[in-house]
């Protein structure tokens, strides 16, 4: 549970402007004759449909279907690179080298010796591209930089940034520093994902979290259709017979003071855990997980302090 301070007037640039942020990610390597197939049978959504250049989101389940890591994938034909929150690299190994067949998927840990970053804002993808020779991805596409090195992926539809870049570490800040982009800090990061309604490792998701929980189904990170993966059983049951008991929700409270209480409760009873705040300078934004049968429009409280729930993403900061 953390909080995030952003002046208001900072928003916009989220959404317009032209920054990056250095990202704290733990990035893997699969390639090989089998490593879609093997990674179709892991990830909860479909990397063979997007096709190759490709960027999907998803999750590695355990096999009661809760989240152990949630990487973004960038597909080369037969090569993935996965980048994920570097919290998740341990766990994340771990699963990898234990259900990967060395001969058909090569796994290798590329973290450290690669770095990744994010850009934010609709004019910072065209200034990295132009400023590095290489074209403007279309959402969810990848391109290779000149030298064949790092990558440029767009972001999805949903994405909380405009587009992600990974690459060896001393060629990724070779290339932004040619680039005119302004670097920005993890609050700008978190701010673009409190208003996009995008969970985190760590905070909205932990080990016990189910996908639909936290609004994989909306941010296209499931397949229903694909075939079998660890996990999937769970939760296609929770899809065609049944639903969870919690959800991710917005959250909005007047005062941009941080919060003593991050429990909701209505009518004296616990709702739900306000998990990432967003601190403006009159007001607050942030994530929670609620009980399903709450509906958005409705007052909790967190403390002394009403807290309005609404939905996601966030039409409006």
């Amino acid at each position: 549970m953390l909080d995030f301070t952003l002046p208001a007037s900072r928003l916009k640039s989220l959404r317009t402007g032209n920054l990056v942020v250095p990202e704290a990610a733990a990035i893997f390597r699969v390639e090989g004759p089998g490593a879609l197939t093997c990674l179709q049978g892991l990830l909860t959504s479909d990397l063979a449909a997007p096709g190759d250049a490709s960027l999907s989101y998803g999750a590695l389940l355990t096999p009661k279907g809760m989240i152990v890591v949630d990487p973004w994938v960038i597909r080369e034909t037969d090569r993935f690179t996965l980048v994920l929150d570097g919290a998740g690299h341990e766990a994340a190994a771990q699963l990898l080298k234990r259900v990967l067949p060395p001969r058909l998927a090569r796994l290798s840990d590329l973290t450290g010796e690669w770095s990744a970053a994010v850009l934010l804002g609709t004019c910072a993808v065209d200034r990295f591209a132009r400023a590095n020779g290489c074209p403007v991805p279309a959402a969810g596409q990848v391109v290779s930089l000149p030298d064949g090195l790092a990558l440029l992926a767009a972001g999805t539809p949903q994405a909380p940034f405009s587009a992600l870049l990974a690459g060896p570490a001393s060629e990724l800040t070779r290339r932004l520093e040619h680039a005119t982009v302004e670097r920005a800090d993890a609050s700008a990061v978190a701010a673009a994902r409190v208003l996009a309604g995008w969970p985190s490792l760590g905070r909205e998701i932990d080990e016990r979290t189910l996908p639909q929980e936290v609004r994989f189904d909306e941010l296209g990170a499931v397949s229903y259709v694909k075939g079998c993966y660890t996990g999937q059983e769970t939760v296609a049951r929770v899809h065609f017979r049944g639903h969870v008991n919690r959800t991710l929700r917005g959250v909005r409270l007047p005062g941009g003071e941080p919060l003593a209480d991050r429990t909701l409760r209505l009518a004296g009873k616990e709702a739900g855990t306000l998990r990432t705040a967003l601190l403006l300078e009159d007001r607050v934004i942030g994530l929670a997980i609620v009980r399903r049968e709450i509906e958005n429009g409705t007052t909790l409280l967190a403390g002394e302090r009403e807290a309005t729930l609404v939905g996601l993403p966030f039409d409006s900061a």
